[in-house]
């Protein structure tokens, strides 16, 4: 080639450029959704985000329910099957012995590790999850993603704590489920509170605490 000459750079194709197009719309949906719920959100609110006109929005989703429920399905595969493979990883590693902080420990770190390395992309994700958890609107897609992990935790924690009932299992599980959406939330609430001395951005601090907490919560049930 000679010297100064640009090397052209492959044109992307239609399929790669409606690619692109969806993962923009599906961002700027994510960023918003996680900041104003659904009902807060309008498709033009989108729209004007990403910097296409609405018919184009038209275009991929059908309506705003479509898309609320296409930015929850693109990341939820990944957060399930990756807290799964952990449970399991620990149900061979503990063997006939689970504790409680264990099987906390491979619920919650794996999801904490993945929302903060995976930078602001995911961190919006863990937002809007959070608000969905929350909502009428999500609570189907909750049960449909995420509830055979949950079911799966449930199960290592009956080994744990043999002689509790599932009532008080439960209701372990849904404080620690409690705690877990109020660090995704990301509020700010507790940096104000304890004058920065605490950020709700620090997950890595969370994850410290977090499974150790809720551990000695269930243990304190059985009281």
């Amino acid at each position: 080639m000679p010297a100064g000459a640009s090397e052209k750079r492959p044109s992307r194709t239609k399929a790669q450029q409606r690619a692109e197009s969806l993962e923009q719309i599906l961002d700027a949906a994510e960023y918003l959704f996680s900041r104003n719920g659904f009902h807060g959100v309008t498709l033009r609110d989108v729209a004007e985000r990403v910097g296409i006109h609405t018919t184009l929005l038209h275009y991929y989703f059908r309506d705003k329910h479509h898309l609320f429920d296409a930015v929850f399905k693109r990341r939820a595969g990944a957060t399930c099957e990756r807290r799964m493979a952990a449970l399991e990883r620990y149900e061979q590693e503990a063997g006939d012995h689970p504790t409680v902080e264990g099987a906390l420990h491979a619920f919650l770190d794996t999801d904490l590790d993945l929302y903060y390395d995976g930078g602001e992309s995911w961190m919006n994700y863990g937002a809007f999850v959070a608000r969905v958890s929350n909502s009428q609107e999500g609570a189907a897609m909750m049960a449909v993603h995420f509830d055979p992990v949950v079911l799966r935790l449930i199960g290592i924690l009956k080994r744990a704590l043999p002689d509790y009932s599932e009532q008080e299992l439960f209701w372990g599980y849904h404080f620690v489920t409690g705690a877990l959406m109020n660090t995704l939330a990301r509020t700010g609430r507790i940096d104000r509170l304890s004058g920065g001395l605490c950020k709700s951005e620090d997950f890595p601090a969370v994850k410290l605490r977090l499974a150790r907490f809720m551990a000695a919560g269930f243990l304190a049930l059985k009281g």
